[in-house]
């Protein structure tokens, strides 16, 4: 026997109690799914702080990249604008001689010039290059993976409308003003990814967490379209679109 098609309020309800601190994304297990970039991000964040004395990962969320890496650094340091963020990454870095900071995302960052071999960052939600430049130490690396222009297109669009896509989040824009800061960059790969979402609870979920997807979401402001996506999903068994990112490397050259 097929199990009751679950209502409108209902999911919108869950969804608005879904935990959305951190990175964690258990909750979204059954729920939804994101294709994984073929890169492996977390493997080469773990490969790098291996041959770092000090490190610094900007934008931390809960730490959640960090906590697996096999070896901490000597000196090993993390940022985070978002209090309960914060509290999150301490609770898992500090156990290990992390130390968590809160920072704005737009900078500066509170070190010293020349501080660290190694900058890491999952998605952040803008890259300050000129501090990246200055708190590197010359040979260290920059290693992000970072969200691609037009990521989750087909999602947004559904609920606001066409939007102009911008060149903000184009890689080849990072990578020039890499350049223009005086970094070297080494790797640059792009990738889109299929994402799928099986019921509403999970996308109003996923726009409470990933606040950037739809600036100004509220369950209130889009209910009517959030209607017509339940219906969609009901209908077809999913709501799909595309995420976009892409990795970039970037080294300070060695002192002369």
């Amino acid at each position: 026997m097929a199990l009751p098609q679950r209502s409108f309020e209902d999911l919108v309800a869950e969804g608005e109690a879904a935990p959305v601190d951190g990175w964690d994304f258990s909750w979204f297990v059954g729920r939804a799914t994101e294709e994984r970039p073929p890169w492996g991000y977390a493997r080469l964040v773990d490969e790098a702080t291996t041959r770092a004395r000090s490190a610094l990962d900007l934008q931390t969320g809960g730490g959640e990249v960090l906590a697996g890496i096999r070896r901490a650094p000597h000196i090993w340091c993390a940022t985070e604008s978002w209090p309960p963020n914060a509290a999150l990454a301490r609770d898992r870095l500090s156990p290990r001689g992390g130390l968590v900071v809160m920072a704005p995302d737009g900078g500066p960052l509170p070190f010293a010039d020349a501080s660290f071999d190694l900058l890491t960052s999952r998605h952040p939600t803008v890259t300050v290059w000129p501090e990246i430049a200055r708190v590197l130490r010359p040979g260290g690396q920059y290693l992000s993976q970072q969200i691609g222009a037009g990521s989750n297109r087909g999602l947004y669009e559904f609920l606001m409308g066409p939007q102009a896509l911008g060149n903000a989040r184009e890689p080849s824009t990072h990578a020039q003003t890499a350049r223009r800061c005086g970094l070297v960059v080494e790797r640059l790969e792009t990738a889109s990814l299929r994402v799928e979402f099986f019921d509403l609870a999970a996308v109003i979920a996923f726009l409470r967490k990933v606040i950037w997807t739809v600036p100004d979401f509220s369950v209130d402001r889009y209910r009517e379209r959030l209607r017509d996506l339940h219906e969609v999903i009901v209908r077809d068994g999913r709501f799909a679109c595309r995420s976009e990112r892409f990795l970039i490397s970037a080294r300070k050259p060695p002192a002369a």
